[in-house]
């Protein structure tokens, strides 16, 4: 059994790889290389390298170049697309949590105030796969082309319309689309490493976060001094940001 489960895994892998080899580079990138141009080549190549198991080729696509649009690099240091927030929402999407199993999924299904809870029939899966379908059919409509082939003005303007509902069809809001799409570039920006996102913990870093150390008894009795130690995540892995 182990080594059937480990053929069709080879066999989607080689699938997956054909596939993203029939698409342009230019739609598989956009933006991205010229983004990260300051960023050694092994790295920015690991971050290319990795092969979606949700997202098909167009709409991972449509995923770094809108990561990169929320949490682009700055001088506070790398932005969500090095830190390998793409990779943790494409992981999660396959979790109970992509699939909707962490909460009620029945009808009715009627518009209600926040305080009622989750009201949509998307699951997170749904969610991506009708909101990048919408976007990509009004960036055809509105400029022939992907929402990853605009420029970086269009493109904020586009999740600005997004934010204020301004851009929406039948089967999804767009402010719906665009509020999932932000909570997870939120989670994991934030999230320890193990989750697939946080690659440096560059965020824990920026925010002074210490991880998940096993104790504090070096520092327990030094209240108002600054925690002189790096972050640590949960698999004992430590920052790596001192290799940007």
């Amino acid at each position: 059994m182990p080594e059937e489960i480990n053929k069709k895994r080879q066999a989607r892998r080689f699938f997956l790889r054909q596939t993203l080899s029939l698409i342009p580079m230019s739609i598989l990138i956009p933006d991205i290389v010229s983004a990260k141009a300051s960023l050694p080549a092994d790295k920015t190549q690991k971050i290319l390298d990795y092969i979606p198991t949700f997202f098909n080729a167009i709409e991972w696509a449509f995923i770094i170049s809108a990561i990169d649009q929320l949490i682009p690099d700055d001088d506070n240091g790398p932005g969500g697309v090095y830190e390998r927030v793409p990779q943790f929402i494409d992981k999660q999407m396959e979790t109970p949590y992509g699939w909707g199993h962490l909460w009620y999924m029945h009808p009715p299904f009627e518009d209600g105030i926040p305080e009622m809870g989750y009201q949509s029939h998307l699951v997170p899966r749904d969610i991506y796969r009708e909101g990048i379908k919408m976007i990509d059919q009004y960036c055809h409509d509105e400029y022939g082309t992907y929402f990853s082939h605009l420029s970086a003005p269009k493109k904020s303007q586009i999740m600005k319309d997004l934010e204020q509902n301004k851009i929406s069809n039948d089967s999804i809001s767009g402010q719906l689309f665009f509020n999932q799409l932000l909570d997870n570039a939120h989670e994991g920006f934030l999230s320890d490493p193990i989750h697939g996102g946080n690659r440096t913990m560059a965020s824990w870093h920026l925010i002074g976060f210490p991880g998940s150390r096993a104790d504090y008894l070096d520092t327990v009795n030094s209240p108002g001094k600054v925690y002189p130690y790096g972050p640590v995540g949960i698999a004992r892995k430590r920052s790596t940001q001192n290799e940007q």
